[in-house]
C-alpha cells in the first residue's frame, strides 16, 4: 500500500529548501487559492442613484421690454377663461324673498254685506271687538307666526277642514279669513275648495262664477283672473267654480302643484286659505292636504268623535302641521272668558 505522503503533489517543490513552506502556501501556489485578505474599502462612496426622483423648474418669468412708443402694437387680448359649470339644487320648498315674481291679485271688488255676516254669527269688520274676535285672533296668530318662521311658500298655505260636515269648518275658514285679513301687512286669499257643496259665496254674498276647478281643467286658465275683491281691505275670494266629476283626479295632477305655487310664491305676505270638503266624507281633503305646509282640523265638541279626528288625522298626513281647533264649546279648561274683560257676555 502506497503511503499518501509520498505521493507527490503537483507543483510542489523538489528541493529540500523549497518544501519549508506551510501546507496553505504550497496548496495556495499549486490550485491558485486568493490570501484570505479582506478588500480594501474606499475613502468615499459613490452617492446612490435618487429613485422616482424629478428635476422640478421653477417658471421664468417674462422679460419685460421698455416701453418704446405710444403707437406700437396693441398686446393681443387675454384669453377668456372658461365660465364655471353651475351646480343645480334641488329644493324640497321654494323660498323666495320680497315681491319679486309674485302673482298680483286685482280682480273686481264686491260689497260685503256686513249685516249678512252679523245674522250668520260671523266677526263683522270694522265692528265692535267681541269674544269671537278675540279667539280667532289668537287661532291666527299660530298660523302666522308658523308661516314667518318657515319662511316658504307652502308654509302660507292652509287647509281649513272637519271630519264629518256640519261641525263648523266654513264657518271657522271665513272668520279666520276675515280675521287674518285686518293685518295691516298681509293679505288673506279664502279659497272655496268644496267642491260638491261650496258655500263660501253664499257666506259672503258675491256672485257665482268660475273658480279652482275651472282653472285645474283648462291649463289656459289663470287663476288670478278668476279672483274676486272684497271691500275688506285685504280679503280675496277664489270660488270652487263648476263640478265635475272627476274632482278628486284633477287634484292629483301636476296642474294643482302649478297653480299652488302661482298663488303663493313671491308674495310672502299673503296667506291662502282652503275650505275643504269633510275629510272622512270626500278625497280632495287628502289631497289638498299634499300641497299645504298647516292644516286645521275643526271638532265640533259636542258631537265629534275621538275615533273620527284620528281618522282625520291619519287622511290628513301628507301635512305636517296639523291643528286641532274645537268648536261650539263654552267650556274654557283654563277659566279664560275674554267677555269678562271687554264688558260684553260670554
Amino acid at each position: 500500500m502506497t503511503e499518501h505522503r509520498k505521493i507527490p503533489v503537483p507543483g510542489a517543490a523538489k528541493s529540500p529548501s523549497e518544501n519549508s513552506s506551510s501546507l496553505f502556501e504550497r496548496a495556495s501556489g499549486a490550485f491558485g487559492l486568493d490570501p484570505f485578505k479582506a478588500p480594501p474599502v474606499p475613502r468615499k462612496l459613490d452617492d446612490p442613484p435618487l429613485k422616482h426622483a424629478r428635476l422640478r423648474q421653477q417658471p421664468v418669468a417674462p422679460a419685460v421690454e421698455p416701453a418704446q412708443s405710444v403707437a406700437s402694437a396693441p398686446a393681443p387680448a387675454p384669453t377668456p377663461e372658461p365660465a364655471p359649470t353651475p351646480i343645480a339644487v334641488l329644493p324640497s320648498e321654494v323660498t323666495l324673498s320680497g315681491e319679486s315674481g309674485s302673482v298680483r291679485l286685482a280682480g273686481t271688488r264686491h260689497p260685503i254685506d256686513r249685516d249678512h255676516l252679523r245674522d250668520q254669527g260671523m266677526i263683522v269688520p270694522e265692528g265692535a271687538v267681541t269674544a269671537l274676535i278675540e279667539e280667532f285672533r289668537i287661532v291666527k296668530r299660530q298660523i302666522l307666526s308658523a308661516a314667518r318662521e318657515r319662511g316658504t311658500a307652502k308654509s302660507r298655505r292652509v287647509l281649513i277642514c272637519s271630519p264629518h260636515p256640519g261641525e263648523g269648518k266654513t264657518f271657522c275658514a271665513t272668520n279666520l279669513a276675515i280675521a287674518m285679513a285686518a293685518e295691516r301687512d298681509s293679505e288673506v286669499l279664502l279659497v272655496d275648495a268644496d267642491f260638491a257643496k261650496p258655500s263660501i259665496l253664499s257666506t259672503l254674498g258675491l256672485p257665482k262664477g268660475p273658480g279652482l276647478m275651472d282653472c285645474l281643467a283648462d291649463p289656459e286658465l289663470k287663476p288670478e283672473n278668476l279672483v274676486l275683491g272684497t271691500d275688506i281691505p285685504g280679503l280675496w275670494v277664489l270660488p270652487a267654480g263648476n263640478q265635475t266629476a272627476y274632482d278628486s283626479e284633477y287634484l292629483s295632477s301636476a296642474r294643482t302643484a302649478e297653480v299652488m305655487d302661482r298663488l303663493t310664491i313671491g308674495a310672502p305676505n299673503r296667506i291662502v286659505i282652503f275650505d275643504s270638503p269633510p275629510a272622512l266624507s270626500a278625497s280632495p281633503a287628502a289631497e289638498l292636504a299634499k300641497h299645504v305646509g298647516q292644516a286645521v282640523l275643526v271638532a265640533r265638541a259636542d258631537s265629534s268623535g275621538q275615533s273620527a279626528l284620528e281618522d282625520a288625522v291619519h287622511l290628513l298626513s301628507a301635512c305636517s302641521d296639523i291643528k286641532l281647533l274645537l268648536n261650539a264649546t263654552n267650556f274654557s279648561p283654563s277659566g279664560r272668558k275674554f267677555g269678562s274683560y271687554y264688558g260684553y257676555g260670554g
